[in-house]
């Protein structure tokens, strides 16, 4: 199960570290201030997802940059319309005349819509980005996949998703074979959807769909980072689209519900308002996130407890 930890304090922007569970990999959304953040573990960041770049969401990307570069590795860097070019002057900004061009390179995705999302790569010294290609996918690797919703914060504000691949079980207890290589080759065929595959077991082939009973498909974890988007309809129903079912969706939740006309000014959301739509998409836990600075640990008690009455109410 995917494992998600808040690493900004009270009073710094935001930012969460998602990790995979058995493995060294983890993922990033949002670059705030992030000071219970290691330098271990943004050694192991793989992939940055950036929600949009106001800088309480994009100020510490040089910090954990600063700790990527010299590792030789690909990291993915996925984000709004333009973020290709606010990384490249970010990384422009700087001297490079003592690194190496295989020190890092990062491969940029920018979200233009929902069907297209453009790839660049950009390397040292010069960090000259260079076009790739345009697909349909955003990010999908041995663990995971992810998908997205464009929401509205007077700008694009990327909500993402996160689905662990399936995973397939199989019960020894009601099978009277003795194990063997057989049993990936029938995980395999069940996960290519291939009844008539053959399986040989203990000399004797056997087609793959009266094997099947053996093996239990386990749906993959969902889950979500919701963060800086206005409270309205359209914003709710591209969440509902996306969302729906989660099983843990963290979301911003900037204002008390006394606030509600400072987060319709500022295109934010507020307690109540996140908690409701959280309910609506049917998710089974909802945590909220990304609290306005000018309150105290008391306002941060009060807007959790509307959130969690219109979420669970």
């Amino acid at each position: 199960m995917l494992q998600a930890e808040i690493k900004s304090l009270l009073k710094e922007d935001i930012s969460i570290l998602i990790k995979v569970p058995n493995s060294a990999k983890h993922y990033v959304c949002d670059c705030g201030e992030a000071s219970l953040l290691t330098v271990k573990e943004a050694q192991a960041i793989s992939a940055i997802f950036i929600s949009h770049t106001h800088i309480d969401h994009f100020s510490n990307f040089d910090g954990i940059f600063r700790h990527q570069i010299g590792s030789g590795e690909k990291v993915v860097i996925c984000g709004p319309r333009n973020i290709h070019q606010q990384i490249e002057a970010r990384l422009k900004s700087y001297t490079w005349n003592l690194i190496d061009e295989n020190a890092i390179e990062y491969e940029i995705r920018e979200i233009v819509s929902k069907e297209e999302i453009n790839v660049y790569t950009i390397r040292p010294p010069y960090w000259n980005l260079e076009y790739v290609k345009t697909q349909n996918v955003l990010f999908e690797d041995e663990y995971v996949n992810v998908d997205f919703a464009i929401l509205d914060h007077k700008t694009d504000s990327i909500a993402y998703l996160f689905k662990e691949k399936d995973s397939v079980t199989f019960h020894e207890n009601i099978s009277d074979f003795k194990n063997g290589k057989w049993i990936s080759e029938l995980k395999t065929a069940f996960e290519n959807n291939d009844p008539d595959k053959e399986i040989e077991i203990e000399g004797t082939l056997y087609k793959a769909l009266g094997l099947f009973h053996l093996l239990t498909r386990n749906e993959g974890y969902k889950l979500g980072v919701i963060m800086d988007h206005a409270a309205d309809e359209d914003n709710y129903k591209k969440i509902k689209d996306v969302f729906n079912h989660a099983d843990m969706v963290y979301i911003e939740t900037f204002y008390k519900d006394e606030d509600q006309e400072f987060a319709k000014m500022n295109h934010h959301s507020f307690a109540s308002a996140s908690g409701k739509i959280m309910k609506e998409c049917n998710v089974k836990e909802a945590i909220p996130i990304h609290f306005s600075r000018r309150y105290t640990e008391n306002d941060q008690q009060e807007i959790e407890t509307a959130f969690y009455k219109a979420f669970r109410n």
